[in-house]
């Protein structure tokens, strides 16, 4: 079909049994339009912005002047061929997205919006996602019978089904021009590869991750920042790989999320190396809790036995009279019987096994063993 021919005209009527916006629901690509107020002008309706499967999304030109709004399911330009995507932002917001992304594209050279996706449009397009998943697995044995040290991870078919993205992993370089060959001869389609990294196919196949719910990067997650062991340790975390790496196999995203949390908490604290020296010898840290500002200290640093918790101020105390030569008789400057404060946390305040229980007391005259009554009589009866 030449790209003519499926262009609409300016002030064509769409058919009545068209449907016109997506079914709703969360995709991560979608976002937030905080001028939906504002009425609509022609002026900022150029340039829109489409998404399309999971990760993909791009600007295009409105050169129809069609009135677009977010959901609407629209044909655009490929190459070669036409796509189907989602309208994702339209307006005035399409403007701050580019500052954002501090790119200034010639409006011109961007790939143009066809028109509003008819009933016909759909059903190519319905056909061609149901051939993603047997592509995918097909495309797979030709990669191992070929010998590439590869994993095709994700297949996503154009809208017209004349081409398709094959998104795959790879540790090293690999020479896949067989491969493409292949892969056309098998499926009459034009080829195109992507390499993507662990994180990325994550995020396109999604699931459930250890926290019980959706994995975020596959909900909101769209940057992928660096995570490493250092992340870990300034939450006091274990470094166990099997609790600290994600469905991915890499440390998980959400160690960044309280990251900046605990380094502020930490500014202010003594430095972990430094032993307590006591008048019976000397105590190593174990480990600590953040914001409950407790040290955990042992007399053995190879035994998590006989652990005293104390307070970073005394900690800072002790380390200070050490400096001077003085060593204290015990690590904690209270009796070991007082009960410690633990700091603000209501978590940690609420923590014993009977905050669940009743503290009211049962009114006189309404205990179990009640006296004789009446009504007692009557349903012995």
């Amino acid at each position: 079909m030449i790209n003519d021919d499926i262009q609409a005209q300016p002030g064509e009527e769409q058919p009545k049994n068209e449907i016109k916006q997506a079914i709703g629901g969360a995709n991560k690509l979608n976002e937030y339009n905080w001028l939906s107020d504002l009425p609509f002008d022609e002026r900022h309706n150029e340039v829109v912005e489409v998404r399309f499967k999971n990760t993909r999304k791009g600007f295009y030109r409105n050169v129809n002047n069609l009135k677009l709004e977010v959901g609407d399911i629209v044909a655009v330009e490929a190459s070669p061929g036409h796509d189907i995507g989602y309208v994702s932002m339209t307006g005035f917001l399409v403007n701050q997205q580019l500052k954002k992304m501090k790119t200034r594209p010639v409006i011109d050279e961007l790939k143009k919006v066809y028109r509003k996706a008819r009933p016909v449009d759909l059903q190519k397009w319905e056909e061609a996602k149901s051939l993603e998943v047997s592509t995918m697995l097909r495309s797979r044995k030709i990669a191992e019978n070929l010998g590439l040290d590869m994993k095709i991870g994700d297949v996503e078919y154009q809208g017209d089904k004349t081409k398709a993205i094959f998104y795959y992993l790879a540790d090293e370089r690999v020479d896949f021009r067989q491969l493409i060959k292949v892969l056309a001869e098998e499926f009459h389609i034009r080829i195109e590869m992507r390499q993507i990294g662990a994180r990325q196919e994550a995020g396109r196949i999604g699931g459930i991750g250890t926290c019980g719910r959706e994995l975020c990067c596959s909900t909101y997650v769209t940057n992928f920042i660096s995570v490493t062991t250092s992340h870990a340790r300034y939450q006091d975390l274990s470094l166990n790989p099997q609790k600290l790496a994600g469905q991915c196999g890499k440390l998980k995203c959400c160690l960044n999320y309280e990251l900046d949390c605990y380094i502020d908490a930490q500014k202010e604290f003594p430095s972990k190396e430094i032993p307590l020296e006591l008048a019976g010898g000397t105590a190593h840290f174990i480990k600590m809790e953040v914001h409950a500002g407790i040290y955990w200290y042992s007399t053995d640093p190879r035994i998590t036995a006989n652990m005293t918790a104390v307070p970073v101020a005394r900690v800072r105390e002790i380390i200070r009279l050490n400096r001077k030569g003085i060593k204290p008789d015990t690590l904690l400057a209270k009796p070991a019987n007082n009960r410690m404060e633990r700091g603000n946390d209501l978590l940690l305040q609420n923590s014993g096994l009977d905050r669940f229980e009743s503290k009211s007391r049962p009114r006189e005259g309404k205990s179990r063993n009640r006296p004789y009554h009446r009504k007692n009589e009557r349903r012995q009866k």
